[in-house]
């Protein structure tokens, strides 16, 4: 996919006035991002206990690989007005309507053929730090299109302010994941439940290394 290089700098540009107020004013800090791929198609998987996490995301991604973008599926009611629209839509962002959104599973599934994409498994926030279950139509994302996936999980950041100075948070990108024995399964259900549940599971074992762990939501 050609981006111009006119918008890879204004998403640059972004990403790291985000990142002066996440990891200079605050103490923002972001571990494992050596395990996220330089090029093709991957999917950056991630727990949902904050909306910082949206901005904080792709500042993590484009500190490591700047002049790249870090797509994202976004609730539509964000493209509501023009300027809002034009702006998220710069940033790499694309509406996806409540509910089962085949043509925003198509669009997620052509930008994983060469491009990074975010997506939040649990499909909603759970502000008190627990993990949700996974949406398993992310599992059926990943069955068909095959990307590399990344399982992330954020700490700290449910218990920010806005403006705040010196709060501490993380986001730390794990090793990416294997399937090979899934993607052998039939292409049904049970087979993308399997799949998000692993990225879960992965999630899961992350926070518990941080000691952050507090359970399913």
């Amino acid at each position: 996919m050609k981006i111009s290089i006119l918008r890879r700098g204004w998403v640059t540009f972004s990403a790291y006035a985000v990142g002066f107020y996440a990891s200079v004013l605050n103490r923002f800090v972001v571990k494992g991002a050596d395990n996220i791929p330089s090029d093709g198609g991957a999917l950056v998987a991630s727990n949902h206990i904050s909306a910082y996490e949206t901005i904080f995301l792709p500042w993590a991604v484009i500190r490591q690989y700047p002049f790249q973008m870090l797509w994202a599926p976004a609730k539509e009611e964000l493209f509501a007005q023009p300027f809002q629209r034009l702006i998220y839509s710069s940033w790499g962002a694309f509406p996806v309507k409540r509910g089962r959104d085949v043509r925003a599973s198509k669009v997620i599934e052509t930008l994983l053929k060469d491009q990074r994409v975010m997506l939040f498994p649990e499909g909603t926030r759970h502000k008190d730090g627990r993990l949700g279950k996974g949406n398993r139509g992310v599992g059926k994302i990943i069955y068909e299109t095959r990307p590399v996936v990344i399982p992330t999980a954020f700490t700290g950041v449910n218990t920010w302010k806005f403006p705040g100075f010196g709060q501490r948070a993380a986001v730390i990108f794990g090793q990416p994941l294997d399937f090979a024995d899934l993607y052998e399964l039939e292409n049904n259900k049970e087979t993308h439940q399997l799949i998000v549940d692993r990225i879960m599971n992965a999630i899961a074992e992350i926070l518990k290394s941080e000691g952050v762990y507090v359970g399913e939501a």
